[in-house]
């Protein structure tokens, strides 16, 4: 009897010891991606779950960047933050202040025993989310730049050479006026406005858009932009929006579908827009390097990245965060990295998948998918790197709302400027004295 019981207890054991060794850890992911880019991202995590039977990896759509990081920042609050958060990168600054609440991605990989090598990403991307010191804060992952689409079929239709795109704001104009006339609803729009016209506009002219570096030199930067070049482009976005040569869509990607319908026949606007065009637009696109003024020196410099990273939540368990180093360097790997900038438009945010890309012939076959990374594969400067202020989308609300009364003649562009540089100055203010 005595045996019987031993051996019950002994298999009981055996199987909890069992269950135990095959549990699954899980990891939570937060995002932002909808769409044809949500679908990728649930395919490649579905891929890693597949491959890595020991983690499974939830990805969960939780709306836009806004309010994707906003859940984020409230549910660590409450107690119950996700493991990874995708946080676009005007949050970036936010994010780094935020101590004690993030996992370092540097420090978290080489905790894990399998660290994350800084340098094989491209330096424009490593760059922006590293500190000065060059370790890694957040995750690469949907790395974008503002690019030029236009639509060939309407470039054809009014008399303009389908493989020959405006390379000026001057050409932007006149072209649009061609498209006008041609009986297109639009000309020009842009999505992201104070993203594009003004944060990348300025670093592609290598002109300041805040003090201190553009914010990477310290918390005591203020805003730039209230100056001649942006002035002489905010009147002349005005002017071409009462000539109807440009189409105010609204803000973030919402003017997106003004191109894609075929109403605009050109939009400046994310690298990543790519992947929606290729599964809605019914017009052959092409794709070209961003608008200049021509008689500004120095420009084009360089654009600098948009889209998102991934952060991890600090006060996970050990088994969390290897799981999360493993996932992130299946994302960093050369294929599935490739894979994501082909089907995406975002660009390849480490050096081998831009090389494996090119080894694949994917920019022979796809002109114009190569033009995101040349735009990024330059030496930066001090008003090029990228944005790294604290409040930053508060900002752009602030400037998205002053753009759209300058482009509708409610608000002289010299009055948008100054208000934008007054209340955004206010922000950058209170963001530095609560970091002190």
């Amino acid at each position: 009897m005595r045996f019987s019981r031993l051996a019950t207890a002994l298999a009981i054991a055996g199987a909890l010891t069992a269950t135990s060794a095959q549990a699954v850890t899980e990891i939570s992911f937060w995002h932002a991606m909808e769409g044809p880019l949500g679908d990728r991202v649930n395919a490649i995590v579905a891929a890693f779950n597949k491959a890595n039977p020991d983690y499974d990896v939830k990805a969960i759509y939780k709306g836009s960047y806004n309010e994707t990081m906003n859940a984020g920042i409230a549910a660590f609050r409450a107690g119950n933050a996700p493991d990874i958060l995708q946080v676009f990168e005007v949050g970036t600054a936010t994010m780094m202040a935020a101590k004690g609440a993030v996992m370092p991605v540097q420090q978290m990989s080489e905790k894990a025993g399998d660290p994350i090598d800084a340098k094989a990403f491209l330096g424009a991307v490593a760059g922006y989310y590293s500190t000065n010191d060059g370790k890694l804060e957040s995750m690469p992952f949907n790395s974008s730049t503002a690019v030029f689409y236009y639509n060939k079929d309407a470039f054809q239709k009014a008399g303009l050479d389908p493989n020959k795109p405006p390379k000026t704001w001057e050409e932007v104009a006149a072209d649009g006026a061609k498209l006008k006339a041609a009986g297109m609803e639009c000309g020009y729009t842009t999505s992201w406005p104070s993203g594009i016209q003004l944060e990348t506009f300025s670093a592609w002219h290598n002109i300041p858009y805040a003090t201190e570096n553009n914010g990477f030199g310290g918390f005591g930067a203020r805003l730039a932009i209230d100056n001649p070049l942006v002035l002489r482009h905010m009147q002349n976005l005005a002017k071409w929006s009462k000539e109807g040569i440009f189409t105010y869509g609204g803000r973030g990607d919402n003017p997106n579908a003004l191109f894609v319908s075929g109403k605009c026949g050109m939009i400046t606007g994310s690298s990543g827009l790519r992947a929606s065009l290729l599964q809605n637009a019914k017009f052959q696109f092409g794709i070209s390097t961003l608008p200049y003024y021509a008689n500004v020196k120095g420009a084009p410099q360089n654009a600098i990245i948009g889209g998102a990273s991934l952060w991890v939540f600090a006060h996970k368990s050990p088994e969390v965060y290897k799981g999360v180093t493993k996932f992130f360097k299946y994302l960093a790997s050369p294929e599935v990295a490739a894979q994501w900038h082909q089907a995406t438009g975002y660009v390849p945010v480490t050096k081998a998948a831009y090389e494996l890309t090119k080894q694949q012939g994917f920019y022979d076959k796809n002109p114009g998918t190569e033009v995101g990374v040349q735009q990024l594969n330059v030496k930066t400067t001090a008003q090029s790197r990228g944005i790294r202020l604290g409040f930053l989308p508060q900002i752009r609300d602030i400037e998205d709302a002053d753009f759209e009364n300058i482009v509708s003649g409610k608000m002289t562009a010299k009055a948008g400027l100054q208000d934008m540089t007054k209340r955004g100055d206010a922000l950058l203010a209170k963001f530095q004295q609560s970091v002190k």
